[in-house]
């Protein structure tokens, strides 16, 4: 769930009445199969204790119950039961589970030195990536059985209704996590390496026993060259990869490229001297253009193959929180619900409308036109949320609308004023 700041006093019951309008004039669609799923709910009076087991007959059930409980998070469960509501889980009747894989912006690398706004530029660009590159091309999902959802946080919820993954257990799902993962993909299998023998045949002289070596009279070369960049899983993948990381270097020039490689391991000596075969003498957009891997004299450098796939490998890894997909009873964010930590809808989505959503901007609650409050800034502050530009030092005090001010406020950036 992530980090919840506790609220009290006439915060908490701001905050909880900006959230009961909101559940109070809309109606919160029920997911598909809702009367075989359990509900969970943390009240907005405590963070700590879930209120569980709960199961509804009727879309019109599950609304009134939001509006009347006004809950701070609400979840319902990836899996089907025969008996949702029952308390015990052994007692529930496990009938199948949604594969829900979660990306969020806490398991990105590079995230870290991103704020808020870029990390939510990054991980919308990885689900893309997981969708069309794993769960589309290499599982083949169609995509009317793929269910999009921003979570209200830092990160986006793929749900997979496809029956073929319906009744997988935890160590199946385990290994779609490992696959997209790449745990145990050696990158050096994304070389397709080639033996040509010389022009003219000759028999073979094999001792009894022993293995043919080549045809007397004929030489005999290796060629190396990545896999065609539509080719199945991983090989394609890398290939993909690399040519990006090669183009970027072409972009960002030799110095650039030494620098990484350098960073990988190399001798700063050989990395210069990759860089200057790579960048300018263009060796980098003659792979590019005949994915041959022999413009290098001498053969390929072993130096290029241990850094540059491995630097691609990096980049291709999925990212996703194993725990989530690998639980087979596991509770998700209910779709058009709120976040309680930060205020923001649970955005249902499809692929398309992914590249022109902006969390900041589609996401923010909306409240009437012109109601504003006070709030004082407890952490430093340069965002745009729903329209409104707020950037402030510790102390400052801001008046603002209602969207900007529940974001803050809940995620503990700054404190409603008298």
């Amino acid at each position: 769930m992530g980090r919840t700041v506790a609220l009290e006093g006439r915060t908490l019951d701001w905050a909880r009445g900006v959230f009961a309008r909101y559940y109070a004039a809309r109606r919160v669609p029920a997911p598909e199969r809702f009367a075989r799923r359990e509900f969970a709910a943390f009240p907005f009076r405590t963070e700590t204790l879930m209120r569980r087991h709960a199961s509804f007959r009727s879309a019109e059930e599950l609304s009134e119950f939001l509006a009347r409980e006004v809950p701070r998070h609400v979840y319902y469960s990836s899996a089907y039961y025969r008996s949702p509501d029952h308390p015990k889980m052994a007692e529930k009747g496990w009938l199948g589970a949604d594969l829900i894989f979660d990306l969020d912006a806490d398991h990105l690398r590079g995230a870290d030195a991103l704020g808020y706004a870029g990390q939510l530029d990054l991980v919308k660009e990885r689900v893309g990536a997981l969708i069309d590159d794993f769960l589309v091309r290499d599982f083949g999902v169609a995509p009317e059985n793929l269910r999009l959802v921003f979570s209200g946080g830092r990160g986006y919820h793929v749900h997979v209704r496809d029956e073929a993954f319906q009744r997988l257990t935890s160590a199946e799902r385990r290994e779609i996590v490992e696959y997209v993962m790449g745990v145990g993909f050696d990158p050096a299998t994304a070389v397709d390496e080639r033996r040509e023998d010389g022009a003219t045949p000759v028999a073979l002289d094999a001792e009894p026993g022993e293995a043919p070596g080549p045809p007397k009279g004929r030489s005999v070369r290796s060629f190396k060259r990545l896999y065609p960049p539509d080719a199945p899983g991983w090989k394609g993948r890398m290939t993909r990869s690399v040519l990006r990381l090669l183009a970027r270097w072409e972009t960002e020039g030799a110095a650039v490229a030494a620098a990484e490689m350098q960073s990988a391991g190399l001798t700063a000596a050989t990395a210069r001297r990759l860089a200057r075969v790579l960048i300018d003498e263009g060796k980098a957009q003659s792979i590019r253009t005949s994915l041959s891997l022999e413009v290098f004299r001498g053969g390929v450098p072993d130096e290029f193959l241990r850094v540059v796939l491995g630097q691609a490998a990096i980049e291709v890894q999925g990212e996703t929180d194993a725990p989530v997909t690998t639980d087979i009873h596991r509770l998700i964010r209910l779709p058009d619900s709120l976040h309680g930590g930060t205020g923001l809808r649970v955005v249902p989505l499809d692929r398309v409308e992914l590249e022109r959503f902006e969390p900041l901007r589609d996401a923010v609650l909306a409240a009437p036109a012109g109601e504003e409050v006070d709030v004082e800034l407890v952490e430093p502050v340069d965002l745009t949320v729903g329209g409104s530009v707020v950037r402030g030092a510790v102390g400052d005090v801001r008046r603002l609308a209602t969207s900007p001010a529940v974001f803050l406020v809940l995620r503990g950036q700054a404190a409603l004023r008298p």
